[in-house]
């Protein structure tokens, strides 16, 4: 059984899941609308890799036998100064939801709930990935700039990298 506190907790995460699946959705639709259609793509796909998160813990509040619930959410921005803002913004995003993972692992060893401890781990390893995929893509954008051709060139190594997300792992 989750504690009151832990299941305002994952709750928070819960919105906290759901708010990044509305940012990426907006970032993925400035892309689109300014003709960077592979970034478009690997945004897109990141918003529904988001909302599975969000589900996970849905789930798991539920299962856990308390009410998983779903707040207001905070409007996203939908206007971007480039593509590297995007990128950044999103790096950014991924270092705060990090941030919040640990502090929610960090509680459940503390209240000692090692069901959720166990739990979180899946999103431990997840933002680690996440983290290394931004800070992959902000090193591509430094090395090969985004003026002309190395606009070009970005939007076609992300839409390769949403290419291969979408690929079944075994």
């Amino acid at each position: 059984m989750l504690s009151l506190e832990m299941v305002k907790k994952l709750n928070d995460q819960i919105n906290r899941e759901h708010y990044a699946h509305n940012l990426y959705l907006a970032m993925g639709s400035w892309c689109r609308s300014t003709g960077l259609d592979g970034a478009a793509d690997f945004l897109l796909e990141h918003a529904k890799e988001e909302m599975e998160h969000m589900m996970r813990l849905f789930t798991y509040v539920s299962e856990a036998g308390s009410q998983a619930t779903v707040g207001a959410l905070k409007e996203p921005p939908n206007q971007f100064e480039s593509l590297k803002d995007v990128i950044e913004q999103t790096y950014e995003h991924e270092l705060l939801v990090t941030k919040f993972i640990n502090e929610l692992v960090g509680f459940a060893i503390e209240e000692k709930d090692y069901s959720t401890h166990n739990f979180l781990q899946w999103f431990i390893a997840e933002q680690h990935e996440e983290e290394a995929l931004f800070k992959g893509i902000l090193d591509k954008i430094e090395l090969i700039g985004t003026e002309g051709t190395g606009l070009y060139m970005i939007d076609r190594e992300i839409k390769e990298l949403a290419r291969m997300e979408q690929m079944p792992t075994e």
